[in-house]
């Protein structure tokens, strides 16, 4: 059974640094996408980042690009999400998304994800 375990979120000032971790366990198929989603209350869950099995292609959302960084260990399959520079507006509980199968980053970052989804953790940027 395809599990999602994530952790790293917290409360930080704005400016500081957060890493999100998302360890996947249960996968048996050779493909597969894996991306940060968020959703802050009242509004829509937004794709953040999302990183594809075969290339390694990554996508970023136009509003953290330059201060978010994701990257994989494909022993694991753990994904992490860098986040830097961190702003009020990046407040909101982040899940961990996968899909399995070949698809590219920017397709499932757009597409809302599917798939698994792990429960959650809430970020919080305040002073």
């Amino acid at each position: 059974q395809l599990q999602l375990v994530e952790s790293g979120g917290g409360l930080v000032q704005p400016g500081g640094s957060l890493r999100l971790s998302c360890a996947v366990s249960g996968f048996t198929f050779n493909y597969y996408v894996i991306g940060w989603f968020r959703q802050a209350p009242g509004k829509e869950r937004e794709g953040v980042s999302c990183i594809s099995s075969g290339d390694g292609s990554t996508y970023y959302t136009d509003s953290v690009k330059g201060r978010f960084t994701i990257s994989r260990d494909n022993a694991n399959i753990t994904v992490y999400l860098q986040m830097s520079s961190l702003k009020p507006e990046d407040t909101a509980v982040y899940y961990c998304g996968f899909g399995e199968g070949h698809y590219s980053s920017t397709y499932y970052c757009r597409a809302g994800g599917f798939g698994s989804w792990g429960q959650g953790t809430q970020v919080t940027v305040s002073s």
